[in-house]
């Protein structure tokens, strides 16, 4: 570990220890009345993505309806329908996860393609972009997860420029590791710069085998937000690829205790919570669902 990180790791750790000391009791870890989470949950609209591609604005309502105070959209910037909707109907829009390709194979050493979806991001008002996901092609061992930190911190600094917080999403992939060299996320984790984040996937970090709070508390300062989903009970994790469509589940239904999660990402700085399932027979009732779960807490 060289100065530079060395340094970073401390002060974390100090800020970390401060934070998590203050966490509340037990008799005060429901989301209360005043807590910014429970007045602005959140949904990942591509949890709702057949029903938006079919009617954009009818969903966008109904996610409104059911009681979602912002939405994190996907595939930016092809998402007029989806900001046009959301501005018509009162969804506040802060994130969304990107086109990524633009960051891991640029067209050039300025990151030009980027800076253009920037450039829409600020029109739209966004304030954080999200890498969503690494194709088959994208990852290898080691040095290929170091190429990638590379440019997200190149691209991580031209966005902070610009005023919009760049973030990473995990999967569970990202855990598997290969021989004696660390895992693909370690790799993240020791060479992201401060101006890279994480936007963890409690969900993909429990299908890892690993505990979300303890992921939470190792990340603390580095986080900038959170989906939240559960996962059915009964498998044998690790799982690193293959999810079973069934094994997504409404909040509250899986093996994956939400309240302490939302308490400790509090205690984290976290900005935003956003409810997230990936599959689901019927996505409408599943995001109602687990709205309702999240007010009872």
């Amino acid at each position: 570990m060289n100065r530079r990180r060395f340094l970073r790791a401390f002060s974390l750790a100090s800020t970390a220890a401060a934070a998590f000391a203050a966490v509340p009791s037990r008799t005060l870890l429901a989301l209360q009345a005043d807590n910014s989470y429970r007045r602005n949950i959140g949904i990942q609209l591509y949890t709702l993505r057949k029903e938006i591609g079919a009617d954009t604005a009818g969903t966008i309502k109904a996610v409104v309806d059911a009681g979602y105070k912002q939405g994190e959209m996907y595939g930016f910037p092809n998402c007029d329908a989806m900001v046009s909707a959301a501005k018509d109907l009162g969804l506040a829009l802060h994130s969304s996860h990107f086109d990524w390709a633009c960051v891991t194979k640029p067209s050039d050493d300025d990151l030009s393609d980027f800076r253009k979806i920037l450039d829409k991001a600020k029109e739209v008002g966004l304030s954080h972009l999200v890498v969503p996901y690494l194709h088959d092609h994208e990852r290898g061992g080691a040095d290929a997860y170091r190429k990638l930190a590379e440019n997200f911190n190149k691209a991580a600094a031209i966005s902070k420029e610009a005023g919009i917080q760049l973030s990473y999403h995990n999967h569970s992939f990202e855990f598997q590791t290969k021989g004696d060299e660390p895992s693909g996320f370690q790799v993240f984790i020791d060479e992201f710069s401060p101006d890279m984040q994480f936007e963890v996937d409690v969900f993909w970090i429990k299908a890892a085998g690993i505990e979300p709070v303890d992921m939470i508390k190792k990340l603390i300062g580095r986080i900038s937000q959170l989906h939240l989903k559960d996962l059915k009970g009964g498998m044998t994790l690790p799982i690193y690829n293959g999810m079973p469509k069934d094994g997504f589940e409404e909040l509250g239904d899986g093996i994956i205790p939400m309240e302490p999660i939302i308490v400790v990402g509090r205690a984290a700085g976290v900005a935003r919570c956003h409810v997230e399932q990936d599959q689901s027979s019927d996505a409408l009732a599943s995001i109602r669902q687990s709205f309702n779960y999240l007010k009872t807490l």
